[in-house]
């Protein structure tokens, strides 16, 4: 039979033959992909930037998950001991943190009724509880970014937006930070709570 006078498949079998490769294909796909956010080019490059900025500049990163407890505990039972006297000072970031970051953070107005521990023992876990002033009632206090060098100490928050059409009751949240065991060499530690308008500065002494 000549080139010219063979027929072309059917449709028919056309398309089963596509049926046959695309549901195995779809089905391993959807069951074996991996999860995870897509790969965005720019976001990715500007986090890897943040991370060899910081490095080079000597600190290092802990991400923490902030708690808003319901009723706010007290000096005492937070405190185990001695509360650190906090002092005020001006907002925005602090030297060289300001000029390492590749974007400069977005920070609450300032804060009040902080209580943090003015000494603790480096092999436990360590609370420090503080009133944050929003801007904003469609986004709360989500957690915060700890960067450490030498004896300095900056908390920075970070928010997080409220889904849906809900709101914050108040634009003054109470949030509860955990700073892990172990996360804090054994001296003396200048601690940073760092606000837009206003930040908050204590002495921590680590055992």
């Amino acid at each position: 039979m000549s080139a010219a006078s063979r027929k072309p498949w059917p449709l028919r079998w056309i398309v089963a033959a596509i049926l046959i490769f695309i549901v195995p294909y779809t089905f391993i796909t959807l069951k074996y992909r991996k999860t995870g956010h897509a790969f965005e080019p720019y976001a990715d490059m500007k986090a890897q930037a943040n991370v060899n900025r910081l490095l080079d500049a000597g600190y290092r990163r802990l991400s923490l998950t902030a708690e808003r407890p319901a009723v706010p505990y007290s000096a005492s039972k937070l405190a185990g001991g001695a509360p650190a006297e906090a002092s005020h000072t001006a907002g925005g970031l602090p030297s060289p943190l300001d000029t390492t970051l590749v974007d400069a953070p977005r920070l609450p107005a300032g804060y009040q009724n902080l209580i943090a521990p003015a000494a603790i023992n480096m092999l436990l876990p360590s609370q420090i509880q503080f009133v944050c002033k929003l801007d904003s009632d469609k986004e709360q206090l989500g957690g915060a970014e700890i960067f450490i060098r030498e004896g300095a100490v900056v908390i920075v928050p970070v928010f997080e937006t409220i889904s849906g059409g809900l709101q914050t009751r108040t634009k003054e949240s109470v949030v509860l930070l955990t700073l892990p065991a172990g996360l804090l060499t054994s001296g003396t530690h200048t601690v940073t709570l760092v606000g837009a308008k206003e930040s908050l500065y204590w002495k921590l002494i680590v055992r």
